[in-house]
């Protein structure tokens, strides 16, 4: 599960306030499983609610949802979760979880930003204590102690380390197993790229905020379609095709006035006559308001006639 990063869309109302768009993605079957429209100050995290649904789903969160009471209670709901470390967050090491033959440097009892900087170990793989407040109850808010697990794998090209947090058990989950789930958060951005550049969710031209629902609305229910016909043209596909989910989405897009068609005639609604469209939609309203042509022909007509 990705709790989508917020989608600022355009001013609307003839103000500079913006409206934000929060998803909640499911990477397994590519849904989209919750929707929010807020305004520009809602931040980002406070739309993730924990509870029940989260009983075996694995959440990968950005530093923006990073809360270590957040994280408790999502273990306490039976569910897991794995989120970069913030670089202010400093937790406590209780144990180390991998043996380091020769003499490496000692890190239980020392927190984990203070030694980060000066070992060179490939991974780092400890449990950790962090406290913090309990919700409020009664007036007032508890602190309470939990323990994680945060993991660490050098990039090579920065000479630093990527800090993970999580509950997923070591005998699992190995650390560049956490490295490598976490870049699946990677599709959380390309599915807002593709709103933005397929659905034009940047650019509304209209200041009413009805028609920038209406339009939004249309957005992320195109994109549900989109996703719903990839499945199928998947199944029906060989299995070494591959659809990258930008280039099918452009296909998508480009194809849609014949998918319409195609969907109208398979549920029986038969298109107007063309002929009569034409005729009702491009005459002529306002008959007391002459246009060019006719301007034109009453002005040379006595010429003409001369």
């Amino acid at each position: 599960m990705f709790p989508g990063e917020s989608l600022k869309l355009p001013s609307i109302g003839g103000k500079t306030r913006q409206a934000k768009l929060h998803l909640l993605h499911n990477a397994t079957d590519e849904t989209i499983e919750r929707i929010d429209v807020t305004d520009e100050k809602t931040h980002d995290s406070t739309l993730f609610k924990t509870g029940s649904w989260l009983q075996g789903r694995l959440v990968l969160f950005d530093r923006a949802y990073f809360k270590y009471r957040r994280f408790a209670l999502i273990d306490e709901n039976d569910g897991y979760f794995v989120s970069r470390l913030k670089e202010n967050a400093n937790p406590l090491i209780t144990e180390e979880l991998r043996e380091w033959r020769g003499r490496a440097i000692p890190l239980e009892g020392k927190q984990i930003h203070d030694v980060v900087d000066d070992i060179s170990r490939k991974y780092i793989d400890v449990e950790v204590e962090a406290e913090f407040k309990r919700g409020q109850y009664e007036g007032t808010r508890s602190l309470d102690t939990k323990r994680f697990r945060v993991v660490g794998v050098r990039d090579s090209d920065a000479d630093d380390y990527h800090l993970y947090i999580t509950n997923l058990p070591r005998d699992e989950f190995f650390p560049e197993d956490l490295a490598t789930l976490y870049r699946c958060r990677w599709e959380v951005e390309t599915l807002f790229r593709e709103l933005k550049t397929q659905y034009e969710l940047d650019e509304f031209n209209t200041s009413d905020p009805d028609v920038v629902k209406i339009l939004l609305y249309a957005a992320l229910l195109s994109l549900l379609v989109s996703r719903e016909l990839l499945d199928l043209v998947t199944e029906q596909a060989d299995d070494e095709i591959v659809f990258p989910p930008e280039r099918w989405a452009a296909t998508f897009r480009s194809h849609a006035q014949l998918i319409l068609q195609e969907l109208g005639e398979y549920l029986g609604y038969s298109p107007p006559p063309l002929l009569e469209r034409l005729i009702e939609d491009a005459q002529k309203i306002h008959q007391q308001r002459p246009i060019l042509q006719e301007t034109l022909a009453t002005a040379t007509q006595p010429r003409c006639e001369s």
